[in-house]
């Protein structure tokens, strides 16, 4: 099946889905960011390093307030290079600050209630662990996309649950909906999840953390989903 890609619309307002072949890597962010203004300069490093989807706004422990100055900047320079951004968890916080749309769990606002917040363009994606079956109630509510994981171990976030290769290769046979592969994903063990059928490969510590640099890490995830 074709698959699909994020692309940010000419208004700076919304996002669409585009047909794309290749595997695109979705950023989130670290849960801390104590300087703002440094890391929108390494998140601008990461964004003009190579093709990246959309960035996830993934912030822990902090007040609203703080929240949605850190995604003031990050819009900035996302939107500058035509990236979409996404909230996670917090409909109300996407509307807020103008984000593209939201990210939301099995925990948190309903898909309905997410959509029924932010209208019919917004993009919204729903984490569906290793279920089939959240993943198909998802698709068939209207989902943007649908996220797999983790497939490999993870210190960002504890997971829920393992998820098989296999999951993927199922979704790409039966779903036109784009799915999202995430957990401990690094250039270096990425090639399985492309081969099996992830339209985007979700990441974090393997760009943040890298040695050389976030626009180092952009580089060499091209080059191996470019290779498998």
């Amino acid at each position: 099946m074709s698959r699909k890609g994020v692309s940010h619309n000419d208004t700076g307002s919304g996002a669409t889905l585009d047909e794309r072949a290749p595997t695109q890597l979705y950023l989130i962010t670290p849960p801390r960011i104590d300087d703002v203004d440094g890391f929108a300069d390494r998140l601008a490093e990461a964004l003009d390093a190579g093709p990246v989807a959309c960035l996830q706004i993934r912030l822990k422990d902090i007040d609203d307030d703080s929240v949605k100055r850190v995604t003031e900047r990050l819009l900035e320079v996302s939107h500058a290079r035509g990236v979409p951004v996404l909230m996670n968890d917090r409909p109300d916080l996407a509307l807020a600050t103008g984000c593209d749309g939201v990210h939301v769990g099995q925990d948190d606002t309903p898909y309905a209630e997410a959509r029924r917040l932010l209208g019919g363009r917004a993009m919204i994606g729903v984490t569906c662990h290793a279920s089939r079956h959240l993943a198909m109630e998802a698709a068939e509510a209207g989902a943007d996309y649908v996220a797999f994981g983790a497939f490999f171990p993870t210190g960002t976030k504890e997971a829920k649950a393992r998820a098989p290769l296999e999951i993927l290769e199922w979704w790409q046979d039966i779903a036109l909906v784009p799915c999202v592969a995430i957990g401990g994903i690094t250039p270096e063990n990425c090639r399985p999840l492309v081969e099996a059928g992830a339209d985007f490969l979700a990441v974090v510590g393997a760009v943040w953390n890298h040695p050389q640099g976030p626009g180092a890490a952009v580089k060499a995830f091209e080059k191996a989903m470019a290779g498998a």
